[in-house]
């Protein structure tokens, strides 16, 4: 049996985010992925495991829709084998996946991978030059028929279902380019999709890996798969451990790491870190009111991470040349640990290039 902060500690050092520094290429997180949303995204959690991201070179990296239909970033040598890894298991996954937009194919008698082919191939047709997303709807609208459509009230107008529109766009050979509102997709220069995938892209295997142990259904609901597929392709080299009176699985290699990790370190997450990722929110947060202030509908926080413990949110507050950031702790901070972060808000205005005017602690 463990407890979970044993589980939490295993996280944070296969997670890295107890190192001073590092490398794209020795970085963990990317061969599963790092969800780019909002403006401490992908390259703040770069950031918060040591890479300088202020020395990338802009083509070090690519952003792709991926799990769950969520941008994410990758190392652009990687993309051969993560197109492979990221496709549905099945027609019944790639149903699951997308939602509602599966229930007009399936009454059309359109197969769902068959569907998704189809859109990719449309979608490379159009995108021969970086096209605005806006653009490569409306020329797919006026060509794919009744069963792949919905009509958008917002809009007022006639769109493809938005999650067959994301996933088909790496079967298409697209990526996303960086920094662009709404989105410009392009072609990915030289892009052939692997064959096969490699233990160090399995979906499931790097779940367990950076987020174990868990169940099926945590990874399930981390793809937005069906269980049953997960159970499936569920690897073979796994040992069971115990986690709060739940059986879970762990990597086998992976057993002496959770049982000996030491997760001492202060970070500033972002509200979309894969740390904050696991469906296992209970371990994360035991307190109920906790967690919802954590993941709230709509407005996520930030995360404070100290020694392995969540102990808190944080927020950005910008207006006009100041800069602060302001924190809600859930328990009493120490000197010391007020005094880290402080040093993470001051490295995280150094990562959006303006000052740090301030921290602001609540009491």
């Amino acid at each position: 049996m463990v407890d979970r902060r044993q589980v939490m500690n295993f996280r944070v050092r296969a997670q890295q985010l107890n190192r001073a520094e590092g490398t794209l290429a020795n970085t963990a997180v990317l061969d599963l992925g790092v969800q780019d949303t909002g403006p401490d995204g992908g390259r703040w959690a770069l950031s918060v495991r040591g890479v300088d991201v202020g020395a990338l070179a802009t083509e070090d990296l690519a952003l792709l829709w991926t799990v769950r239909g969520a941008p994410h970033l990758y190392r652009r040598v990687d993309l051969p084998e993560v197109a492979a890894a990221v496709e549905p298991f099945s027609d019944a996954d790639a149903g699951k996946r997308i939602y509602d937009a599966a229930k007009p194919l399936k009454a059309a008698g359109i197969g769902i991978l068959a569907a998704l082919d189809e859109v990719a191939a449309r979608m490379r047709a159009v995108v021969t030059a970086p096209t605005v997303k806006g653009e490569v709807s409306g020329r797919l609208a006026a060509e794919l028929p009744e069963p792949y459509l919905r009509f958008c009230r917002p809009c007022d107008a006639t769109h493809l279902h938005e999650m067959p529109f994301r996933l088909a766009a790496v079967r298409a050979g697209l990526e996303l380019q960086p920094d662009t509102s709404p989105p410009v997709l392009r072609r990915i220069p030289g892009f052939r999709k692997a064959t096969a995938v490699g233990d160090r892209f399995d979906l499931i295997r790097g779940y367990l890996r950076m987020l174990g142990p868990a169940t099926p259904k945590h990874v399930a609901g981390y793809l937005d798969a069906p269980v049953k597929e997960v159970k499936a392709h569920w690897p073979e080299d796994v040992v069971e451990v115990t986690v709060d009176g739940e059986a879970r699985s762990l990597l086998a290699a992976d057993e002496e790491a959770l049982r000996s990790a030491d997760g001492t370190a202060t970070r500033l997450l972002g509200p979309y870190d894969l740390l904050l990722q696991a469906r296992d929110r209970e371990t994360l947060v035991a307190e109920a009111a906790r967690a919802k202030e954590l993941w709230p509908v709509l407005g996520r926080p930030g995360a404070v991470l100290a020694d392995g413990e969540l102990v808190g949110t944080w927020r950005p507050r910008k207006s006009g040349r100041t800069f602060t950031v302001a924190v809600q702790p859930w328990q009493k901070l120490s000197a010391s640990r007020r005094k880290a972060v402080v040093a993470q808000a001051e490295r995280l205005a150094a990562y959006r290039g303006v000052p740090l005017t301030g921290v602001e602690f609540a009491d």
